[in-house]
């Protein structure tokens, strides 16, 4: 299989680390990726349900109205990309990547990268393939890998909780502080998630990790 080179568009990048539930916001901080396939909304990192296991949550795409949801898709030359550090070198030292292809999310890791930094080499081979699941399906479709890993892809309600407009109030001077629960300006919208959980022996670390999320597009 030939090696797919990948090059930065935009440095989105959202740095975490685990501790409990972790999440990270980046909604409409990069004009340049607005509206575009390459928009990172939030990653989350937790443990899952099975505790020898960590779930991953990659959203994009933010903003989506129900009605614009639908013919959402994501794009076969945007590569989503998890880095994880963990040894505590801001390196990553394993990815989890993510591309469409054909109507199906193809993820492939957690694996060493070829590349590090702005440029990125699509590690194949695929571990495991998941169709989208489709806006408005009754239930979501997810597929698991011979190692354990779960995965899903498909749009999902944005869980970010925000008050935008208290935020505003806030910088403007005319407000101290945010009000409790305050209003929720993303109720209603959606995105495009990838969900991966992984057996934490896959991640070859025994205590804290760095991570973060990348898009990235094809060189032509």
């Amino acid at each position: 299989m030939k090696q797919k080179k990948i090059a930065l568009i935009i440095g989105v990048a959202l740095a975490t680390t685990i501790s409990g539930v972790i999440i990270a916001s980046d909604h409409m901080d990069a004009p340049a990726v607005k509206n575009q396939t390459t928009d990172i909304t939030d990653l989350y990192v937790f443990q899952g349900a099975n505790t020898n296991n960590l779930v991953f949550v990659a959203n994009t795409q933010g903003l989506l109205a129900p009605s614009a949801t639908a013919a959402a898709a994501f794009d076969p030359n945007t590569l989503i990309q998890i880095s994880i550090d963990n040894n505590g070198d801001n390196v990553e030292d394993l990815v989890i990547q993510a591309i469409y292809a054909n109507g199906r999310m193809n993820f492939y890791g957690p694996v060493a990268p070829t590349a590090t930094g702005l440029r990125s080499i699509l590690e194949g081979p695929v571990t495991v393939s998941v169709p989208v699941t489709a806006y408005g399906a009754a239930s979501p479709t997810t597929a698991t890998s011979k190692s354990g890993i779960q995965v899903f892809a498909g749009p999902r309600d944005d869980p970010f909780f925000f008050d935008l407009n208290q935020f505003h109030a806030i910088l403007a001077g005319k407000a101290t502080g945010f009000n409790n629960p305050g209003s929720d300006t993303f109720a209603g919208t959606n995105v495009m998630s990838l969900v991966v959980e992984v057996p934490k022996v896959l991640l070859k670390s025994t205590g804290k990790i760095n991570v973060w999320l990348t898009t990235r597009k094809k060189v032509s």
